[in-house]
């Protein structure tokens, strides 16, 4: 074990050559149907799984805990520090011959029937946001639990890989997510694999110490997987890891949940609009209605 260690929230002490690392994947099915070579959610998830892999690999007490992000729901399916996982799932054959990609991909399968069969309950129409919110306040739930679990710990992280596009609505509850990590000290990691950039991570990664990188070759996404996000916390100090040029800082409002440059600000809970209004829609404190003017009226 390294020296130098980083602080973290509550009296335990962190390893810094120990990782946990909370996996957050996308499995929106709206937007991997939409996608074409080179990267297929069949070769993003070849990517993904050598990936996971090589985290094991490095450190024999590292820590993979992987989240599926859906439409309507998030479920954490594998954990590395479960060792009656398999049996708690129903997995056939013997512990030692089952390997964490044959539990993953099982998993993984399980929970998109499940999150798509949801939609169709439902009734919901085609949603192409995932429910980052969701799985981002499930991870740190997980996190504070290990926090507070035990005389140390391994130091944990978020790795968000996402294809799907902002879902304005989730602006409140992301924004709570990354200001807890940020509390928590918690880096939270972005890949992008989609064609659009994030704003919703750019902020996240940018506020809480993480790193962004939208890949220009998703052909090679296992080497940015490898290179970039598998360096534990204390060797990044040391790494020249690649940084955004720039954070797209715009919020969204909370009356029509839509991108905004400029809008209202409740002096009392800080919601933000996109137009004047008579009331706040969530303190319900009333507005002060005389019209502004440059010049007084003589």
């Amino acid at each position: 074990m390294k020296g130098t260690t980083m602080a973290s929230v509550g009296s335990n002490t962190p390893r810094d050559d120990v990782s946990l690392v909370m996996v957050l994947m996308d499995t929106n099915p709206f937007f991997w149907a939409g996608q074409s070579p080179p990267l297929t959610f069949t070769l993003f998830l070849q990517h993904v799984l050598a990936f996971f892999n090589s985290i094991l690999l490095l450190h024999q007490m590292n820590q993979l805990v992987v989240i599926c992000t859906g439409m309507n729901s998030c479920e954490l399916i594998y954990d590395s520090s479960n060792t009656e996982y398999k049996k708690n799932k129903g997995i056939k054959g013997p512990q030692e011959n089952v390997i964490p990609s044959t539990i993953i991909v099982q998993q993984l399968e399980d929970f998109m029937t499940r999150d798509q069969a949801l939609c169709k309950d439902n009734n919901a129409a085609m949603n192409s946001h995932s429910l980052l919110s969701g799985s981002l306040s499930m991870a740190l739930c997980y996190i504070q639990r290990i926090l507070r679990g035990g005389p140390s710990h391994p130091q944990p992280r978020i790795l968000c890989l996402q294809g799907s596009p902002d879902g304005p609505q989730q602006y409140v509850a992301v924004m709570n997510a990354i200001f807890s990590a940020q509390r928590s000290m918690v880096p939270i990691d972005s890949c992008i694999v989609g064609n659009q950039h994030s704003p919703f991570l750019q902020q996240a990664s940018h506020i809480t110490g993480g790193i962004y990188l939208k890949p220009q070759q998703p052909e090679g996404l296992f080497q940015f997987l490898a290179m970039v996000y598998a360096t534990d916390l204390h060797s990044r100090r040391f790494l020249q890891l690649p940084r955004p040029t720039g954070v797209d800082f715009r919020a969204s409002c909370f009356c029509h949940k839509k991108t905004i440059d400029m809008g209202y600000v409740c002096s009392v809970c800080l919601s933000i609009f996109c137009g004047p209004s008579k009331k706040c829609s969530t303190c319900e404190s009333t507005f002060n209605q005389k019209p502004l003017s440059s010049e007084k009226k003589k």
